[in-house]
């Protein structure tokens, strides 16, 4: 366990230390103790900026259509496996399904414009057809749906790991007498299989809503010209562009400390929600 330790104390825990500059007029060249203080006003500028709020927006657009179309997938995918009795076929359809998941949003945002793009596969297609092109990748109003599209494909297949270990555990016998009692699939999954898996999905939903404002820094930063920051600008990418392109430190500190408190307070609020159903939750 030693490795991870020192990773987690040096590049987690101890880079806590530089949200200090949230508070200070950073300048590279003076330091970290040599910048001038500047108290809240960091949080007051970037409470009254408009590009900050609707960075906010975006992210939080993306995050709920995320956690409502992407997260159930995994689990729908693992019990599809899960019912698979060919152990042979059951692991060629989970190493496709993973694959994605080692492939570069780089190379994922490349296929995609490939296909979807303005002179795409799809837009070829149509075009030899005598039919309307559209520009998928290109129209802002079709950004948010198209990028969840994208990692449903990159990371569902990955995310079955957990829940096909969770289906595992679940005893058969526990099927057998459902079956004999006379219970259907649709009973056989709702009085067995949900109860069994539920504190993982109690447990992974929680994490989830911690990470909620993270929705893709990679993913967004590479198609954000493409449809404008008006649709693509997300705190992470916002972040970013004020404090390594725009050399605004302390403002984007500032603002990425904003997104870690909220995390942190849904993560707190999501755990009691879950002792309140019965469940253990992240912690006691």
């Amino acid at each position: 366990m030693l490795p991870g330790v020192v990773y987690f104390l040096l590049f987690h825990y101890g880079a806590l230390a530089g949200n200090v500059i949230a508070f200070k007029e950073y300048v590279p060249f003076d330091g970290l103790w040599g910048s001038p203080w500047a108290g809240f006003g960091n949080f007051r500028r970037m409470f009254e900026d408009a590009a900050f709020w609707d960075a906010v927006l975006n992210t939080l657009w993306i995050a709920v259509l995320q956690l409502v179309f992407y997260f159930p997938v995994p689990l729908g995918l693992a019990l599809l496996l899960h019912t698979l009795t060919w152990s042979s076929v059951r692991r060629f359809v989970q190493s496709v399904a993973y694959l994605p998941h080692f492939i570069s949003w780089v190379i994922v945002v490349a296929l995609f414009q490939q296909v979807l793009g303005d002179t795409g596969l799809l837009n070829s297609g149509l075009s030899g057809a005598g039919l309307h092109t559209v520009d998928i990748i290109g129209d802002p109003d079709a950004f948010k749906p198209l990028v969840v599209a994208q990692v449903i494909w990159k990371d569902a297949g990955w995310g079955t790991i957990i829940f096909l270990a969770a289906l595992a555990q679940v005893d058969e016998q526990q099927y057998e007498a459902a079956a004999i009692d006379g219970a259907g699939p649709w009973r056989r999954f709702w009085h067995v299989t949900l109860p069994a898996i539920r504190p993982v999905v109690v447990l992974l939903l929680i994490m989830r809503l911690g990470d909620i404002l993270s929705v893709g820094f990679e993913q967004m930063l590479l198609q954000r010209d493409a449809v404008g920051p008006q649709a693509a600008e997300v705190i992470d990418t916002f972040v970013y562009h004020q404090g390594i392109v725009g050399g605004d430190y302390g403002f984007a500190a500032a603002a990425g400390l904003f997104k870690g408190f909220v995390g942190a307070l849904l993560v707190y609020a999501a755990n009691k929600v879950a002792h309140r159903l019965g469940e253990q939750g992240v912690y006691r």
